[in-house]
């Protein structure tokens, strides 16, 4: 007998990260032989037990390993960061689809009217450590914002600020371009709160026009156009071991 917990076990098969498996528990999505899941933590027997994940048999046995494989994608504006359908708006899902026979999902998520680096791949364990804020992984963003704000609003969001689902932690921030009536500044956050540069410029009264994510992980999307995607290298796939190894 081989026990792991359900989550583990599920994105250990690729199917998605830890996070997102919990997820798909909550909205009823995972049935574990006969028996539909709706509780966190259930213990299954990766030797016996069948997996169903929205009705599709997943085969969790130990021995078995998918191919990993790992690309970063320039996500246009307008495309959700979804691994599946989203009824009439394109997801990221779509601008990958056929490239490889196992199911491919994001690393975090990207505002849908945001552009910019996304990693994308079916190894569920490394997702779960990129997107763990214990591992303080950096991703460098260029925001154009309306107006000019002073040195000292930008100070008070380099230090940090409350929002409303809590601390928005130290950002660095610099000035890079004036444009006619408005400001690009490159931010570097080590956490991702829900739209937390909007808000940030929003609360001291310069609002968010534009956000392109240039780098993730140390990763850039250089020489990439939007809606184009590349495999990542042994150098930068051994990058993003090391961040997540270094707690």
């Amino acid at each position: 007998m081989a026990q792991e917990r359900l989550h583990k076990a599920l994105a250990r098969a690729g199917v998605a990260s830890r996070r997102q498996v919990e997820k798909m528990i909550e909205q009823g999505l995972i049935r574990v032989n006969k028996q539909r899941i709706s509780q966190q933590g259930v213990i299954v027997d990766t030797e016996k037990d069948q997996v169903f994940v929205d009705g599709k048999n997943v085969n969790i046995a130990l021995d078995t390993l998918s191919e990993r494989v790992y690309f970063i994608l320039n996500k246009p504006a307008g495309v959700l960061s979804a691994s599946k359908e989203a009824g009439d708006r394109k997801t990221v899902a779509d601008l990958i689809k056929g490239i490889n026979e196992t199911r491919i999902y994001p690393v975090g998520r990207l505002d849908y009217d945001a552009e910019g680096a996304l990693i994308l791949t079916n190894d569920g364990e490394l997702t779960n450590q990129l997107i763990h804020p214990k591992f303080k992984i950096p991703k460098v963003y260029e925001v154009k914002i309306k107006g000019m704000p002073t040195e000292e609003q930008i100070n008070k969001l380099r230090k940090g600020i409350y929002l409303e689902d809590g601390p928005t932690g130290p950002s660095e921030i610099e000035f890079l371009r004036k444009a006619k009536i408005n400001t690009w500044v490159k931010v570097t956050l080590t956490q991702g709160k829900n739209k937390q540069i909007k808000k940030m410029f929003w609360r001291i009264k310069h609002s968010v026009q534009k956000i392109i994510r240039t780098h993730f992980a140390g990763i850039s999307i250089k020489a990439l156009s939007p809606g184009e995607f590349r495999p990542l290298t042994k150098r930068e796939l051994n990058s993003l071991h090391a961040q997540v190894q270094k707690k």
